[in-house]
């Protein structure tokens, strides 16, 4: 485990590579419950979205709760650290902005885990959208507003 000094750097012997897929998970400080709200959380949505659009990131599946997010990508064109900075730092300015605060919303740092070849991506993007339902927030996964996959 990275310590909080090297909390920003991909996990030792990990680095990032153009066309990899990973699945890539950021927490909220404290895990405040800041993307409770629909409204918060179509705010990290439309970063994941401006990612797609400037062709740094194919978003696969992804899910925004309450207190972090999954994000199951293919990177393009950027490496993983500057990516999730732009995508945080996107974030941050514009839930600062709609909530009238200050501050920082992010924990350091990110799980990062490359996927390999062999996994069912499919299986992995389920995994990501039933987050909403392991964690009881509600009892079917078409109830949570805040998810997407390309295969569902």
């Amino acid at each position: 485990m990275p310590s909080q000094h090297h909390a920003h750097r991909l996990r030792s012997g990990r680095y990032s590579e153009e066309g990899q897929i990973y699945l890539l998970t950021a927490v909220v400080r404290n895990r405040q419950p800041v993307f409770s709200s629909f409204q918060t959380g179509r705010l990290v949505v439309d970063a994941f979205q401006k990612a797609q659009q400037e062709q740094f990131a194919n978003s696969l599946a992804w899910v925004v709760m309450p207190d972090h997010f999954h994000w199951l990508i293919e990177l393009q064109n950027i490496s993983l650290p500057t990516l999730m900075a732009r995508t945080k730092s996107r974030t941050t300015v514009t839930l600062n902005r709609a909530l009238q605060r200050e501050g920082p919303i992010w924990q350091p740092g990110l799980h990062d885990r490359a996927i390999r070849k062999e996994e069912d991506l499919q299986a992995v993007a389920r995994y990501i959208v039933a987050n909403p339902l392991r964690a009881g927030l509600v009892e079917r996964v078409g109830d949570y507003p805040l998810w997407d996959a390309i295969w569902l």
